[in-house]
């Protein structure tokens, strides 16, 4: 469990040095009373909204694995993503989380390249919302952003989930095109370990290439027979989305602000966009940073700060509580997250 208390206390010392960095800067004595007139109740609404989209993600699930005929209820399905949002917390991109569900399904019965598709689709099912909606969000934000760094960070950025989201298709598309730079990948770093290593990573290899083909086949699979859960899963993406775009707008009027809708999810799109460079564990510092600079094009300074906090405790610390009392209590798999992260 080393390696998983170390992923953890990375990215929450790295939040918390971050939020106290933004403190210094925004707070000021309006901060004081804002924080007197704060609308509890919306916070508590903003809470709720979080849970709602765990229920969505979860409902996505079942949804998907019923469109490749393999039945998984809603509160298990619930229970597979709500534990697996601990490790995506704690590592870049939020790539810790996939490995973690992909098992967790497999535990289900579901065979592990079928399960690889569902989770694998939901993931394309994301990206290709989000990236669809990112001109729309620059368009929105064209007169409204003048840090270039910030710019540069976004090109990045959408630069690399572009790439991924081209070679996952092309994998998709020619699965035997495919295998050959993985194969060539491996089998180089293999090299460097000595002869015991690459003839042990070839029933590895083997494993790989019908595990590849299940894939493609499942993806097939949901666009023919299956094309009514992809369509489920589909609503139940972009449903997802406005949910927890909704978490700060719900925010913002508890702060007693009337934001516009519109702004308010352009600047979430574009902060999703910055939070999948992979630099540091859960984004962390990334968010806090992208949030201020993209937030306080409509949010004043003084509630800057708290702005921000509250949003990052609603989306990321309440995932690490979650996702540690699920995984702990109901799942137990804390040994599992431990040699997903090659401890």
């Amino acid at each position: 469990m080393s390696k998983l208390k170390k992923l953890l206390l990375a990215s929450l010392l790295i939040s918390i040095l971050s939020i106290i960095v933004l403190l210094i800067f925004t707070v000021d004595t309006n901060t004081i009373d804002a924080i007197k007139e704060v609308k509890y109740e919306y916070i508590v609404a903003a809470a709720a909204l979080h849970v709602l989209s765990y229920i969505i993600w979860g409902m996505r699930t079942k949804f998907m694995c019923q469109a490749l005929g393999y039945s998984i209820s809603t509160l298990k399905s619930v229970e597979i993503i709500t534990s697996s949002t601990l490790v995506a917390a704690i590592t870049p991109s939020s790539a810790g989380g996939e490995p973690l569900r992909i098992h967790l399904l497999h535990r289900s019965e579901i065979p592990l390249g079928r399960a690889t598709a569902v989770v694998i689709g939901e993931r394309l099912m994301d990206a290709i919302l989000l990236l669809s909606i990112v001109p729309f969000s620059l368009f929105i934000f064209r007169d409204m952003l003048s840090n270039y760094q910030l710019d540069a960070v976004l090109i990045v950025a959408e630069i690399l989930v572009i790439s991924v989201f081209a070679l996952i298709v092309y994998g998709m598309w020619k699965p035997e095109q495919a295998k050959r730079p993985i194969y060539f990948i491996v089998t180089r770093i293999a090299h460097l370990f000595g002869k015991k290593t690459e003839s042990a990573l070839c029933p590895i290899l083997a494993r790989v290439d019908v595990e590849l083909d299940h894939f493609h086949d499942s993806i097939w699979m949901f666009l023919t027979e299956g094309r009514k859960g992809l369509l489920y899963g589909a609503a139940c993406t972009i449903l997802f989305w406005v949910v927890e775009y909704s978490i700060l707008p719900v925010i913002l009027m508890g702060l007693g602000q009337n934001p516009s809708i519109i702004v308010v999810f352009a600047a979430q799109v574009l902060l999703s966009i910055i939070m999948a460079v992979p630099a540091t564990p859960g984004a962390s510092g990334i968010a806090e940073f992208g949030a201020m600079s993209l937030f306080s094009v409509y949010v004043t300074s003084s509630i800057l700060g708290i702005t921000v906090i509250t949003w990052r405790a609603l989306t990321f610390y309440m995932n690490i509580f979650v996702g540690s009392f699920v995984s702990i209590k109901i799942l137990k798999d804390t040994d599992m997250i431990s040699k997903l992260l090659g401890d």
